[in-house]
């Protein structure tokens, strides 16, 4: 079974991700793992996405899907993959969804992670890290006991400028531009697309993952 896991920044979806792959026993497959990976190895496709990336531009969607079909080729058929953030565009599930087949797969259903923009704003926008400790606060959910100075080291946090508000709008916006037709895309098809309100606990949205899982799909996920 292959299920694609998409989801705005800040939703959770990298930690839910990675929850449902432990659950489940699949493989996560996030393109930009296989794309450090694969430079990291100095194999063929990922010298070629060094090139691209060493001068700072998009890797090409059809290197990607090279990328991403030879680490299903080194799967069994029979495992579960969890696509996590890619396709990203519709040209990307188009790509995805010709080459499937030829590794004998499909995409079964598409799993939306979903919130408003105003929690993701103060999710993301609202962090702040300390870089002696690690530890990472959320000034509007968990914030330090002291503004802007970690409870541990009691040195003072840093804003990271991808976490700046101007910078998560831009972020927002480009993924509705490119999210929405692809939903779109996928509700004109017959895969089923998941829905599921990522905006609770973390534990609340685990659990509805589960349900949805198995109500859709007859997938029973327990904990491994």
């Amino acid at each position: 079974m292959v299920v694609i896991l998409l989801g705005p920044p800040g939703v959770g979806k990298g930690t839910q991700g990675a929850f449902l792959a432990e659950d489940l026993g699949w493989v996560r497959i996030a393109t930009g793992d296989l794309l450090r990976s694969a430079r990291r190895e100095g194999t063929a496709l990922g010298k070629k996405a060094e090139e691209y990336m060493d001068a700072g531009e998009l890797v090409p969607d059809d290197l990607i899907v090279a990328l991403v079909r030879e680490t299903l080729e080194g799967l069994d058929t029979d495992t579960g993959v969890l696509l996590d953030g890619f396709p990203r565009t519709v040209p990307q599930a188009i790509a995805l969804e010709e080459m499937l087949p030829e590794v004998d797969r499909a995409v079964d259903a598409v799993l939306l992670l979903e919130a408003p923009d105003d929690v993701l704003m103060k999710r993301i926008s609202g962090r702040r890290s300390c870089p002696e400790s690690g530890r990472i606060y959320n000034v509007y959910f968990d914030p330090p006991k002291v503004e802007g100075i970690c409870d541990d080291s009691g040195r003072p946090l840093l804003h990271r400028e991808d976490d700046r508000p101007e910078t998560v709008e831009r972020r927002l916006e480009v993924y509705s531009e490119l999210t929405e037709p692809l939903v779109d895309h996928y509700d004109a098809s017959s895969t089923p697309v998941l829905r599921i309100q990522g905006d609770g606990e973390l534990d609340e949205v685990r659990a509805a993952i589960r349900r949805a899982l198995a109500t859709e799909l007859g997938v029973e996920v327990g904990s491994r």
